[in-house]
């Protein structure tokens, strides 16, 4: 392995994390998108604050509760208001 094969799978897992949590609350990252309420730039800006975070384990174990909608992003998650504005957007 080379290195950019783990920098490629850091990204990944905080990029899939990100969407998981905005699933479950009923958010979808790619019709807020599409709706103008999240830009490119903005949703890059979310998985690069999530990887910068070290709450993977907390959010990952907040996923494996959560099946059902949820009202917020677990506490600790660095874009949690973020995602809250587009809830309810």
């Amino acid at each position: 392995m080379d290195g950019s094969q783990t920098h490629l799978e850091g990204i990944d897992r905080h990029f899939w994390l990100t969407r998981s949590v905005a699933r479950v609350m009923g958010i979808s990252l790619s019709r807020a998108m599409r709706e103008g309420r999240l830009n490119p730039a903005e949703y890059c800006e979310m998985v690069a604050r999530c990887r910068s975070g070290n709450c993977h384990e907390a959010c990952q174990q907040w996923l494996a509760r959560h099946v059902g909608p949820a009202e917020t992003a677990p506490s600790g998650c660095l874009h949690r208001d973020w995602l809250d504005r587009l809830r309810k957007a």
